[in-house]
């Protein structure tokens, strides 16, 4: 039992980290670089019993996990490398190229954990804090730059992040080019496909190549060169696969085709409306789409037995008929010479866990990674990672792995990504013995006022799976100011008038605002329709941004306005199947998108630093608990 004043001692250190979290973890972050490394234990020599109980570790849902990779030991910093980044760093805010870092910003930069979590929320100063890490690895620790690999989620993002880090690596004087140590996941992905699958040409990059592969989450619809190649797979598979035929008809409910076709099958291009789909699609679209997603959870559909999945006839059928298609879609890439990324990333995982060669200079790229928005990857990105690691730690290599993000912020669910993979982060990325990753959180919010701050943990009080946290806000109040204001009952085919004369009002009232964002509005919307509208009607010298949420992510306005009705989620039996197939995940997708719609809303929510407003037809959803609280706004017109 615990004596008193150790008893006192524990209370006290509770008290202290739930009323003073960051600086708490500030001080655990200096206490734990201020301890002696302990030498390494030697290995024993005894034989292995042959039980393999250090192949793997237990997970929470009783399934062998990967075993541990990462060192408990911790990053050797000395005292002068750490004094000298901070006397930098004063120089570079005196030449007003930073700001100072806080004291929670500052455990991220120094934090000597090879294996680290951080947790930052919106407005928190992740990017600076991110670069300033990069500068102090390369410019006080000496990492090996052609070791180090920064992932970002777009190219966009990743020029940005470029830009930021030169600035102050050329303050630093530092004397090598880092650029390229900023990537995407799919230009890193690209550039180890050319040690190991052969310099190959891309699906995704049909009608554009040259560029440096992107994420495809920021993509639109497909282009006509890759509808083109699905559609002749469609029609290659019809031709060829009488049974691919019987669930082409099933699937568009047309009558059985006739056996054996007279002359060459023509396949039917009827658009197919898949529950929990937004609309319909022309067949090959609609099964590219889900193959895609099916992949994305590290699914190969190969080696998938329909029959022991848990779902309707329907659904099993339509996933057969996925199997049949992308057997056909894979040989007409394999004769073009092409691949799609999701098939490269799955080679690449299979090949780094059996090759035994030398690491090359792509693997060895990825030693040290800094991963930004790790809330947004999927289960087939964890495996891949989960192989370039294991791949350089048997070669012999140190290695190490940042992950920052938030998953409240986490919006590509219908994509793949889940936060659940954040916040289970030590079961799939394990350290070694009985150690964990360290955990940081960025809770300070520099971006918005407390009320739209607060107003957006609102919307998460019913998201079931997330990391509970409580952001402050630095940003002072002036008159005016308020957080969400809902405003109910609005169409906008009879309101556009009133809202564009509330949008120029919102400009006017910014512009006589003392220290304004230099973006007066957002115009925020899930759809791209409702900004169209509004768009062709707005006048184009206003400094408005109209964009969907999801393209907003990152982006911020003095003044937030969201057009969003917060609709049910259709469920969709399709993905629950795949879903619970993939064993990544505790529930349905169905729950994942009803919480990513809440997700959604707290991310339109937070882009407004001053002022949000919210036009809907009614409070449902995640307006329903805004609704409650507050007094309720009529649309006029």
């Amino acid at each position: 039992m615990l004596s008193a004043v150790a008893r006192y001692k524990q209370l006290l250190s509770s008290a202290l980290a739930r009323y003073f979290p960051h600086t708490t973890a500030y001080l655990r972050a200096e206490r734990e670089a201020a301890q002696p490394r302990k030498p390494a234990r030697k290995q024993s020599k005894k034989k292995s019993t042959g039980n393999k109980k250090a192949s793997g570790r237990k997970t929470d849902s009783g399934k062998p996990g990967p075993a541990g990779i990462y060192p408990g030991t911790r990053l050797k910093v000395e005292d002068a490398q750490v004094q000298a980044m901070r006397e930098r760093v004063a120089q570079a805010v005196n030449a007003r190229l930073i700001g100072a870092p806080s004291a929670e910003q500052w455990a991220m930069i120094l934090c000597r954990a090879p294996l680290a979590r951080i947790f930052a929320g919106a407005g928190s100063g992740k990017s600076s804090t991110l670069v300033l890490r990069v500068v102090f690895l390369l410019c006080h620790l000496e990492v090996d730059p052609k070791r180090l690999t920064v992932i970002s989620f777009t190219n966009a993002s990743c020029s940005e992040l470029r830009e930021r880090l030169q600035r102050l690596l050329d303050f630093w004087h530092y004397p090598h080019d880092a650029r390229q140590c900023v990537r995407t996941f799919h230009a890193a992905m690209a550039t180890l496909a050319k040690e190991h699958l052969g310099n190959p040409r891309w699906f995704e990059q049909l009608d554009e190549p040259g560029d440096e592969p992107d994420n495809p989450l920021t993509g639109g619809r497909l282009r006509p060169a890759q509808q083109r190649l699905l559609k002749q797979a469609y029609q290659n598979a019809y031709a060829e696969d009488a049974r691919f035929r019987v669930l082409t008809h099933r699937l568009l409910k047309l009558p059985a085709p006739e056996e054996p076709p007279q002359g060459k099958a023509k396949a039917p291009l009827d658009a197919c409306k898949l529950p929990g789909e937004f609309t319909a699609l022309p067949l090959f679209e609609l099964l590219h789409g889900q193959i895609d997603f099916a992949e994305s959870l590290g699914i190969r559909l190969d080696r998938l037995e329909v029959k022991t999945l848990g779902c309707a006839a329907r659904e099993r059928d339509f996933i057969e008929a996925m199997q049949r298609f992308h057997q056909h879609f894979n040989n007409l890439l394999k004769h073009q010479g092409l691949i799609s990324f999701n098939g490269a990333f799955a080679q690449l995982s299979e090949r780094l866990s059996s090759d035994d060669g030398k690491p090359g200079p792509a693997l060895l790229a990825l030693s040290h990674l800094l991963i930004d928005e790790f809330q947004d990857i999927s289960p087939q990105i964890v495996l891949w990672l989960q192989a370039v690691h294991r791949r350089l730690h048997a070669a012999g290599e140190r290695i190490s792995l940042m992950a920052i993000g938030d998953d409240w912020q986490s919006i590509y669910g219908w994509r793949g990504s889940s936060p659940e993979l954040f916040i289970d982060f030590d079961r799939h990325f394990p350290s070694r013995g009985r150690s964990k990753s360290t955990t940081l959180l960025l809770g300070t919010n520099y971006r918005s006022i407390e009320p739209v701050i607060r107003d957006g943990e609102k919307v998460l009080a019913e998201v079931q799976n997330k990391q509970a946290k409580t952001c402050v806000a630095a940003k002072a109040m002036q008159p005016g100011d308020h957080g969400v204001r809902l405003i109910q009952r609005f169409d906008l085919a009879s309101g556009l008038p009133a809202l564009l004369q509330e949008i120029t009002a919102q400009c006017q009232h910014v512009s006589q605002r003392a220290n304004a964002d230099r973006t007066a509005v957002l115009l925020l919307s899930r759809r791209n329709e409702p900004l169209q509208q509004v768009r062709a009607q707005l006048d184009k010298a206003l400094p408005v941004r109209a964009m969907t949420i999801h393209r907003a992510k990152g982006l911020q306005a003095e003044v937030a306005i969201i057009l969003d009705d917060c609709l049910p989620v259709e469920k969709h039996p399709l993905r629950n199947a795949l879903y619970a197939h993939c064993g990544f995940f505790a529930g349905s997708y169905d729950q994942a998108m009803q919480d990513e719609a809440r997700r959604l809303a707290y991310v339109a929510i937070t882009r407004g630093v001053s002022r949000v407003l919210w036009y809907t037809r009614k409070a449902q959803g995640a307006t329903q608990c805004l609704a409650a609280s507050r007094p309720i706004a009529q649309a006029s017109g």
